[in-house]
């Protein structure tokens, strides 16, 4: 009797749909292991719930559980999104909703996929669960153009396990929490043998803090000033406004002049440089008076494009002016339905407010392999807002870079998570690639932030404010700088190789005994 009890006992699972409640529940939470809220842990207990959903589960159901994971993950994760579309598309809120659950479904069929490919051709180890975890997380910084948010790697900015950043990048950092993770679990079902991968992997983190690739120059550091001016959204862009702006960073300005360099953010100039022409020499010739390098967001009008393409090209760019300084760059990564419209067409009867100008969904995609800015001789890498959220554009940039900067105008997501996120990944880049950042903002997170990922200086939110710090130029290369994201793709792939070498092997043993 107590042998069938214990045997009904083991083969009892609860139900798919109680399943997959648990697991819209375990996306649900992961967002708050991100900033601004740092509850590094949740991205542990996040994935160790998943894991466990998916146990002795067949690859249809896991379908439905991996979806329901998504879909809590990424409606709660991306809800910042709401503010945008809400407050500044012009659309209700039931239709908000609506488009963030879409999105929700729609980026949560990753996760579906990556649990039915998990369920369908590999047995059940942590060994293979995390590189599938990391090859899906890699395919959102391309496929589609590519939403490379909401990894696990990030909740550990500043957490102990982001010294294997630095090594293999974030994506390093995803497969290491999630290895623990599963391993967690698989010591609850008491495999303690799993305690030493977990044990190995944390000395290995530890001694990854002790490793030097990065030094700083033995030059003085530039006197650097960040202005934020703190421009309302909705204002903006109105033509009405576009003078009081201007007017609001010269005056931030005005007593920063004679430092080394001084950064406006992402679009500060809200018109094209031909139409502000006379605004623009002057600041130049100011920062050119007293020694000043001057850097700018701003729409760039390219009328050689224009005109070949026979249509207006404009470029979201940063330029860069003043003495001993020169260079534009055109922003790569694009944000769709903020700077272009993916099917614009069908898509207007939902977003009304999409129009065919420079502010909303007409931008092009700048040029890859730009060159550095010049400023005081010194290479200055690049990141225009979203763009600092791909790790390999991002190491890209930074490539024979004295430091890198970043600038934004998170003005569409006041008072959510998003700017916080937004900020964390500068972190990590910062870490991945050995450099100092400089973050210009319109309305924050304006902040200095060094090469180990750690915010030096940081600006208030939601007012005007002028940032001061010195910056260091550095050099040397961090493995990752150099090869990116390809050895921890590799070891991803050698792993589930042996995965499939050794599922059909467990096939036919089953098959034998049964025989």
């Amino acid at each position: 009797m107590s042998q069938v009890t214990s045997t009904a006992h083991k083969n009892f699972k609860l139900p798919t749909f109680v399943i997959c409640i648990i697991a819209l529940i375990s996306g649900g939470i992961f967002s708050l292991s991100l900033a601004p809220y740092h509850y590094w842990w949740i991205a542990l207990l996040s994935p160790a719930l998943l894991y466990a959903c998916l146990i002795q589960r067949k690859p249809r159901q896991a379908f439905l559980i991996g979806w329901s994971f998504g879909f809590g993950l990424w409606f709660t994760g991306a809800f910042w999104l709401f503010a945008s579309i809400h407050n500044y598309g012009n659309i209700s809120t039931p239709i908000g909703v609506l488009l963030i659950a879409l999105l929700a479904m729609t980026m949560g069929l990753f996760s579906a996929v990556q649990t039915w490919t998990y369920k369908r051709f590999f047995p059940e180890t942590p060994l293979i669960f995390a590189p599938i975890w990391i090859l899906f997380e890699w395919l959102k910084t391309w496929l589609f153009t590519g939403f490379p948010w909401l990894f696990v790697g990030y909740a550990f900015t500043g957490a102990f396990l982001d010294d294997y950043a630095p090594l293999f990048g974030v994506l390093s950092v995803s497969f290491v929490a999630v290895l623990i993770a599963a391993a967690c679990v698989e010591i609850i079902r008491k495999r303690i043998f799993w305690v030493f991968p977990i044990f190995t992997l944390l000395i290995g983190a530890w001694g990854a803090s002790y490793l030097q690739f990065v030094q700083p120059k033995n030059e003085r550091p530039l006197s650097v000033s960040l202005v934020q001016g703190n421009i309302p959204q909705d204002l903006k862009w109105l033509s009405t406004y576009q003078d009081r702006t201007l007017e609001i960073y010269q005056n931030l300005s005005a007593t920063e002049w004679g430092r080394d360099l001084i950064v406006w953010p992402e679009s500060a100039i809200p018109m094209t440089q031909t139409a502000v022409a006379p605004f623009i020499e002057e600041i130049a010739q100011t920062a050119k008076i007293h020694h000043s390098a001057w850097l700018s967001g701003i729409p760039y009008y390219d009328e050689n494009a224009s005109i070949h393409a026979g249509k207006s090209i404009f470029y979201n760019s940063l330029m860069a002016l003043g003495d001993q300084t020169s260079g534009l760059y055109e922003k790569q990564r694009l944000v769709p339905f903020g700077e272009y419209v993916p099917f614009a067409g069908l898509l207007k009867w939902v977003l009304p407010a999409l129009q065919d100008d420079i502010t909303e969904g007409s931008l092009s995609a700048g040029p890859s392999r730009q060159k550095a800015l010049n400023v005081k001789q010194h290479d200055l890498g690049t990141a225009i807002c979203y763009e600092v959220a791909y790790p390999n554009l991002t190491r890209t940039n930074a490539q024979h870079s004295d430091f890198m900067v970043t600038v934004s105008n998170d003005a569409w997501f006041s008072g959510t998570a998003g700017p916080w996120q937004h900020l964390q990944m500068v972190q990590m880049r910062a870490k991945e690639n050995g450099r100092w950042f400089i973050r210009a903002t319109n309305t924050g997170v304006t902040a200095f932030i060094n090469e180990k990922g750690q915010i030096v200086s940081q600006a208030p939110i939601d007012r005007p404010f002028v940032l001061r710090h010195d910056l260091p130029a550095f050099s040397g290369q961090t493995l990752y700088n150099r090869l990116g994201d390809l050895p921890i793709l590799i070891f991803s792939v050698l792993l589930l190789g042996l995965g499939i070498y050794y599922r059909p092997k467990q096939i036919d043993v089953s098959f034998k005994s049964r025989r």
